[in-house]
């Protein structure tokens, strides 16, 4: 199952995330992707990262791991407002997009695994 986890504007968060699930070692072997812009203003902004799930390990792995990462970023920095640095806290599976950024892990496995049984319009994973 192929996820989209959209910057919403904040690259360095996709950045921290990224490194963080590959970093994770019950993460690391998850297939994570940058996706960059394609011309216009943002030709080299980092946009998105697809995250490939292939069982339920994977997706037990990350949603603890994105978990965690949430909770660390917060607590790393709490100068934020609301609305600064809200990258990765979007969920995107086909024609679904679903705000994450309030889910316990067991929350967001449960939804993994809802979605992994959703067919993505256009998704080949």
């Amino acid at each position: 199952m192929r996820i989209r986890i959209p910057a919403d504007g904040d690259e360095e968060a996709l950045v921290d995330l990224q490194a963080w699930l590959a970093d994770d070692p019950g993460s690391a072997q998850i297939r994570v992707t940058a996706v960059g812009g394609h011309g216009g203003p943002t030709m080299n902004a980092l946009e998105a990262v697809d995250v490939i799930l292939g069982n339920a390990v994977d997706i037990a792995a990350f949603a603890l791991a994105y978990v965690t990462w949430r909770s660390v970023r917060r607590d790393e920095t709490p100068a934020r407002s609301a609305d600064e640095g809200s990258g990765g806290h979007r969920l995107v599976h086909g024609n679904v997009s679903v705000d994450i950024g309030h889910l316990s892990p067991e929350e967001l496995a449960g939804l993994l695994r809802r979605l992994e049984d959703t067919p993505a319009a256009g998704a080949d994973e």
